[in-house]
């Protein structure tokens, strides 16, 4: 099943207001408890961290993370997960570690 998506820009700039965030090393995760059933996800990377191809690449493995963390997360959650600059160097595994962690802490994830 294909994640709910974050497209509009209103709703990052929303999210970035009202939400809560939490950070690491490298990934920023935005969480805003909504209610309801579904969880919306939107992945952006800053212009900092490279080219196209870099930030591209990292913007995969931010999805790919996510795809793995899926099925344990909780409902009724808008997430912007932001890659920082040290993600394009890190180990997928650690990215991955981090990512749960920071759903962890912000209550998205069941288990």
């Amino acid at each position: 099943m294909r994640p709910e998506t974050l497209t509009q820009n209103a709703e990052f700039q929303e999210l970035y207001r009202r939400g809560r965030s939490y950070v690491g090393k490298f990934v920023v995760v935005y969480a805003l408890e909504r209610g309801g059933e579904r969880t919306r996800v939107g992945f952006t990377v800053g212009k900092k961290l490279g080219g196209a191809v870099a930030r591209n690449r990292v913007r995969r493995r931010l999805r790919e993370a996510y795809r793995l963390l899926y099925p344990s997360l909780a409902g009724g959650y808008d997430l912007v997960i932001v890659g920082r600059t040290r993600a394009k160097d890190v180990r997928f595994r650690k990215l991955l570690e981090e990512m749960k962690s920071l759903l962890k802490q912000a209550g998205a994830l069941t288990r």
